[in-house]
């Protein structure tokens, strides 16, 4: 988990050290959807209202359960069978073939196409990590699964220092090798949350798979954000059921539940999100970028935290209150 905290720091830091202010926000001027308004065409550009990808105009004829979870309208076929390797080539995943495949979720066998209706697909849900990581990247590849609307970098522009220039949105296009995501944060099985030890919170895995942020630290940074564990993206996790654990300095221990992209980002609102509330009160709706899922809002002031506080919403050993900084408020 430590290798997880460096990458994960770094890969959303470079993101946004100072964000432009203005245009995007949550003042009512931008419609939350944002980029994945996707020139009009809103929330058909994912979700085909029939027909599947086939409804979006690929011609898709080896896909025999096109559509079927979440009315899913792209390609999700180059990646069948395929195994991705992420953060730093440690975490692997490898997606499943969901028409011919036996495919375990939330430690549940669902059967392949040929024994069960829907192409297989009965009882696989929407939130099922895996076809997560498939979906995002049926759009956010750009190698093998080639999507023409998409300009490949994002429509939000980074300013750090004098420098200004919009990241990248194809992270299997960007000069290397198909498949090659080792400079993305980790996601899949092993990318797992961790509670107790060095680097994570002092918190407890439920035996239903939920996070307690119930220590001495975690609790802090509860107060001082808001509550990760029911709005923002440690309640995200894929959540699998195990047994509870509180962990320890001396005896760590990660959860069944492991990050995947939608853990991050929220991808229906590029501009807002809600943080619920706290012990101080309500939060409320509050600025983000790129679809993050929390309050993200580099470059606010020339000191705010609010970046580095969605950061630590995972990363317990690099937040104020693992130093003793019991309250200090998120700006």
């Amino acid at each position: 988990m430590k290798r997880i905290s460096l990458i994960f720091i770094l890969t959303l830091g470079w993101a946004g050290y100072a964000l432009a202010q203005g245009g995007i926000n949550n003042n009512g001027v931008v419609d939350v959807l944002g980029a994945h308004n996707v020139y009009g065409r809103g929330c058909i550009a994912c979700h085909a209202p029939h027909s599947g990808s086939a409804g979006n105009g690929v011609a898709n004829a080896t896909s025999t359960n096109s559509g079927d979870v979440a009315l899913w309208g792209q390609d999700l076929t180059p990646f069948y069978g395929q195994t991705l390797t992420f953060g730093g080539g440690s975490y692997t995943v490898t997606i499943p073939n969901y028409g011919t495949s036996s495919v375990t979720v939330g430690g549940t066998s669902v059967p392949p196409a040929s024994s069960g209706t829907n192409g297989g697909l009965t009882g696989i849900s929407p939130q099922d990590g895996t076809l997560r990581i498939a979906q995002c990247l049926s759009c956010h590849d750009g190698n093998v699964a080639v999507v023409g609307m998409m300009k490949g970098s994002s429509v939000e522009t980074v300013h750090i220092g004098t420098a200004s220039f919009n990241p990248p949105t194809l992270l299997g296009k960007q000069g290397q090798a198909a498949f090659n995501y080792s400079n993305d944060h980790p996601v899949g099985p092993s990318a797992t949350f961790g509670c107790g030890g060095q680097w994570h919170w002092d918190c407890t895995v439920n035996a239903d798979g939920s996070i307690s942020f119930n220590g001495t630290n975690s609790a802090a940074f509860v107060n001082n954000y808001f509550d990760v564990t029911a709005y923002g993206a440690v309640y995200h996790l894929v959540q699998v059921s195990g047994s509870a654990c509180t962990g320890s300095a001396t005896n760590p221990c990660s959860s069944a539940s492991w990050v995947t992209c939608t853990t991050c980002h929220d991808q229906h609102s590029m501009s807002s999100f809600n943080a619920g509330a706290n012990s101080k009160g309500t939060v409320g709706i509050k600025n983000t970028h790129f679809f993050v899922r929390g309050w993200y809002d580099p470059g606010l002031t020339a000191t705010s935290n609010n970046a580095a506080q969605f950061c630590r919403s995972c990363h317990g050993g690099a937040s104020n209150e693992a130093y003793g900084q019991m309250s200090i408020p998120t700006t």
